[in-house]
C-alpha cells in the first residue's frame, strides 16, 4: 500500500514547501506534452470553436493533467522514495505533506472537470474526467505495482488528450483523433522501456513489475523494435487521411525511420556503456519525434499552411 495512506511522521501540521514544489507536483513537462496533443486535436477536428472558449477549455485540459499527476504523486510516494529518478520529488523529500497533496489534486481535478464542462460540452468533461481516473487509479493504484503491461495499458491516458480536443470541437468522437490516439499509444512503450532498461535496477529495488525486470532485457528490446515498427507506419496516416500535408508526410517518414533505427540500435547492443547509450538516444529523440509530429500537425491545420497531397485518383 502507498505510504500516502500512512500516518505521516512529520510533526508539520502544514508544508514546507513553496509555489514551485506544488507546481513540481503537476509534473509540468507532462503537462506540457498534453497541452500540445490536445492543441493538435482542436485544431484537427473538423469544425471550428471560439478563440475564448478554445483557450479556457485548453487551460482546463492542462489542469485536469496537473491534477492527475499530482494524485499520482501522492499515491506514488513511497516508491519514488527508493528511486534514484524521483527521491527529491516535493513529497518523497518532505517538503509537501500527503494530504496537502492529495487535497490539491482532488481540488484541481473536479474544478478542472467542472470548467471543461460549463466552457465546452459534456462529453470532453466526461471524457477529462475519465483521463484522470484512470491515470490516478487505474494505472497508479493498480496497474502500475501489478503488471509489466503497466505502460502499455496505462498509456491510454495520456492518449487521451487529442481526442478531448475534439471532442471540444465538435461534442464528438471522430477518425482524427483516433488516429492521434494510436500514435501516442504506440509510442509510450518505446519510450518508456528505454529508460526502464537504464534505470531498471531502481524498479527493482521499488518492487515495480517494469518489463524489464519481468520479461528481461533481451525481450523488452524485442518489443521496442516491434512497437516502433508499428508505430512509423501509423504515424503516417493523417497524411493519408488528408488532415497532414507534405511537411507532415516528410517530416513523419523522416523520423519514424530515425525511431526505427534507434530501436534496433538498442536491440543490437545489449551489453555495456555502449547499450545505456543506446537507450538514452531513442529516450531522448523518441520525445522530440512526438512534438515534431503533433507540432507540424498544427502548424498545417492551426496556420492553414498546409500543402496537402497530390490526388493519385481521380
Amino acid at each position: 500500500m502507498s505510504a500516502a495512506f500512512e500516518t505521516s511522521t512529520q510533526s508539520l501540521t502544514a508544508s514546507t514547501g513553496e509555489a514551485r514544489d506544488f507546481f513540481a507536483l503537476l509534473k509540468p513537462r507532462v503537462m506540457s506534452l498534453v497541452v500540445v496533443t490536445a492543441l493538435t486535436g482542436m485544431a484537427t477536428a473538423p469544425g471550428f470553436v471560439h478563440p475564448v472558449i478554445g483557450l479556457a477549455a485548453l487551460m482546463a485540459i492542462a489542469v485536469g493533467a496537473g491534477a492527475s499527476g499530482c494524485l499520482n504523486m501522492w499515491y506514488d510516494a513511497d516508491i519514488d522514495a527508493l528511486m534514484s529518478r524521483t527521491a527529491r520529488r516535493p513529497i518523497p523529500s518532505g517538503r509537501i505533506l500527503p494530504s496537502e497533496a492529495l487535497a490539491f489534486g482532488l481540488t484541481l481535478s473536479v474544478g478542472s472537470v467542472l470548467v471543461l464542462g460549463l466552457v465546452a460540452n459534456a462529453l470532453s468533461a466526461a471524457l477529462l474526467a475519465f483521463t484522470i481516473f484512470f491515470y490516478a487509479v487505474v494505472y497508479s493504484m493498480w496497474l502500475k505495482r501489478w503488471t509489466p503491461q503497466n505502460i502499455v495499458i496505462g498509456g491510454a491516458a495520456g492518449a487521451f488528450p487529442p481526442m478531448i480536443g475534439e471532442a471540444v470541437v465538435t461534442g464528438n468522437l471522430g477518425w482524427h483523433s483516433l488516429v492521434l490516439f494510436s500514435i501516442i499509444f504506440l509510442w509510450t512503450p518505446p519510450h518508456f522501456w528505454a529508460l526502464a532498461l537504464v534505470k531498471s535496477a531502481d524498479y527493482a529495488r521499488a518492487g515495480i513489475p517494469m518489463m524489464p525486470n519481468v520479461a528481461g532485457p533481451a525481450a523488452t528490446r524485442r518489443q521496442i523494435v516491434l512497437y516502433s515498427l508499428v508505430m512509423a507506419p501509423v504515424a503516417v496516416l493523417p497524411a493519408l487521411m488528408g488532415f497532414g500535408g507534405m511537411l507532415y508526410l516528410a517530416v513523419s517518414v523522416t523520423t519514424g525511420l530515425v525511431m526505427i533505427a534507434l530501436s534496433l540500435r538498442v536491440w543490437l547492443r545489449s551489453e555495456g556503456p555502449a547499450a545505456i547509450k543506446a537507450c538514452w538516444s531513442l529516450f531522448g529523440f523518441s520525445i522530440i519525434y512526438l512534438f515534431l509530429l503533433f507540432a507540424v500537425l498544427l502548424v498545417e491545420n492551426g496556420l492553414n499552411l498546409m500543402w496537402p497531397l497530390p490526388r493519385l485518383i481521380g
